[in-house]
């Protein structure tokens, strides 16, 4: 009686471990199956540009006109391209100094009050950071332009990329934090016992250490940074161009997917360009997202 009841007793558990692995198996499934379907639909939407005007037409092509079956995406890679750069040129060196002052010389209860704070700025709405641009940096940056003698109106791709890179900031200077609180202490403590001082130990030690979570997190940045799409909206501009400086308006990527998406559908040709310009998008991003796996990789010590 007892060992038929240990065999059910066995038999359920082994039948619930199998429902949990599959369950599990399906959900690891459906998350690497997504990734493809996306590409995939997105390419089959975009076919109809492809076939009908060459990839290279396409990517070097400078005049965008719907209406007239041209569609040229190099003034709008070149947009998405220019804030993404000017994001990162502030973003970057703001995350890592404040990283390397919160984990090295910060007391500990610094980062408990601090920490809050990034994940307040990380979770707040693009469309606030939007407002925020358009009410205070818009402003500001016309009056820059001013003191060099040019005209703007302060939309532009310097506006786009400041309020892009406070953006940013939160999600990588969190990277950059666990970066660094990740390293055994005890290579900060033999560098200082040797003689170093707190910066020859920065930078001599604990940079080369992290180098690679450093380039990885940067990278992600970059990604998160090419994608997002209301708060640059509302403040580069959105003028098909070629920026002759910061102080002119532009026209990324992402803003030209959701500020013509419905509109004049009717137009096979201009569906499969706006697809074909999510496509784009998305190669891009799946891009920094593999140099990130690749600098971990190459540059880890």
């Amino acid at each position: 009686m007892i060992s038929a009841l240990k065999i059910k007793q066995t038999g359920s558990r082994f039948w619930v471990d199998r429902i949990s692995t599959t369950w599990m198996l399906a959900g690891l499934f459906f998350i690497l199956v997504v990734p493809f379907a996306i590409f995939l639909g997105l390419l089959i939407k975009a076919l109809p540009l492809l076939y009908d005007q060459s990839l290279w037409a396409i990517l070097s092509g400078t005049e965008w006109s719907p209406m007239r079956g041209n569609f040229g995406f190099l003034p709008f890679i070149v947009g998405s391209v220019l804030v993404t750069v000017l994001a990162v040129c502030f973003s970057a060196p703001t995350s890592l100094m404040a990283a390397i002052y919160i984990t090295q010389f910060a007391p500990k209860r610094f980062l408990k009050l601090v920490h809050p704070v990034i994940d307040i700025l990380a979770g707040i709405p693009s469309v606030i950071y939007g407002v925020w641009g358009v009410l205070t940096i818009i402003p500001l940056v016309a009056g820059l332009a001013s003191w060099f003698g040019i005209s703007s109106t302060g939309y532009s791709i310097l506006a786009g990329g400041i309020v892009l890179a406070v953006m940013s900031t939160p999600y990588v200077l969190n990277m950059l934090i666990e970066v660094f609180r990740s390293m055994p202490i005890g290579l900060k403590e033999a560098s200082l016992s040797l003689g170093s001082t707190y910066w020859e130990c920065i930078k001599h030690v604990l940079l080369r250490k992290g180098l690679s979570g450093i380039l990885a997190a940067f990278a992600l940045g970059v990604s998160n940074a090419l994608g997002n799409t209301i708060a640059v909206l509302m403040v580069v501009g959105n003028r098909v161009q070629f920026p002759s400086n910061v102080f002119e308006a532009g026209y990324p990527i992402p803003a030209l997917i959701a500020n013509n998406y419905g509109e004049m559908m009717s137009i096979p040709l201009y569906d499969s360009a706006l697809m074909f310009a999510a496509l784009l998008l998305f190669v891009m991003v799946t891009f920094f997202n593999f140099a990130s796996r690749y600098f971990i990789q190459k540059y880890e010590v």
